[in-house]
């Protein structure tokens, strides 16, 4: 009887010890670095499945420019807004007049419309920023070819200069560019029709959201042509 009395006390000091000891053990909480943030954008900071300018699914390729990335500039100081109506943009290709200019912005491209204005010049001409602003974006897609996205510096519209032949050397993304500065060619890339090199231009005003690939679109052919 002592015995078995003996024993059912030393279990109990056994299991008495080993709850003291789980209750004071250290707590694992993960640090920030090691948590898995869900629904995060790609690397790149693009949403996987991005719908482009041109209404297709793209991916985005690394900026292809033809020499390196330049040294990033200072940042441009913001406008006040100022509507689009009451600026005077450059013709983004060097020697078109405005009187060759022609409204193609509700033409029909495929299932929808052009949205746009295409500026016929032969290969290698001279592509320039329309006004002062930022590039936010070189890239490549299979309509547009190679492209630049660039914003104002009211982060107010985007520019979009598509069909590209190369991008001017040292062209870089973050990189501040000056009204009528070069910063491409015209060209052929993406769907353009090999005998006809134009630059395909658009402009869009940005959501609240800011996205380089999404916005309202707005005609380019009245902002162009009031030179």
């Amino acid at each position: 009887m002592r015995r078995r009395l003996a024993a059912i006390i030393g279990v109990a000091f056994c299991l008495g010890a080993l709850t003291a000891l789980w209750a004071a053990r250290p707590l694992y909480r993960p640090a920030q670095s090691e948590k898995i943030l869900a629904g995060k954008d790609d690397p790149m900071g693009v949403p996987t499945g991005a719908v482009g300018t041109y209404g297709e699914t793209e991916s985005p390729h690394p900026a292809d420019s033809s020499g390196g990335d330049a040294p990033l500039t200072a940042p441009v100081p913001a406008l006040p807004a100022v509507d689009l109506r009451e600026r005077r943009l450059v013709i983004p290709v060097q020697g078109v007049k405005p009187s060759a200019l022609q409204s193609t912005f509700h033409a029909q491209r495929g299932t929808g419309e052009h949205e746009a204005i295409d500026v016929l010049a032969p290969k290698g001409t001279p592509v320039l920023a329309v006004e002062a602003g930022e590039i936010v974006k070189l890239f490549y897609s299979v309509r547009g070819g190679k492209t630049i996205y660039q914003f104002d510096r009211a982060g107010r519209y985007c520019y979009y200069y598509a069909h590209l032949d190369r991008y001017v050397t040292g062209l870089a993304e973050k990189q501040t560019v000056s009204e009528g500065q070069v910063i491409g060619y015209v060209g052929t890339t993406g769907n353009a029709d090999a005998n006809t090199p134009h630059l395909h231009f658009a402009i869009f005003r940005l959501g609240p959201d800011k996205h380089w690939w999404q916005g309202t679109p707005i005609d380019p052919y009245p902002v162009l042509s009031r030179q």
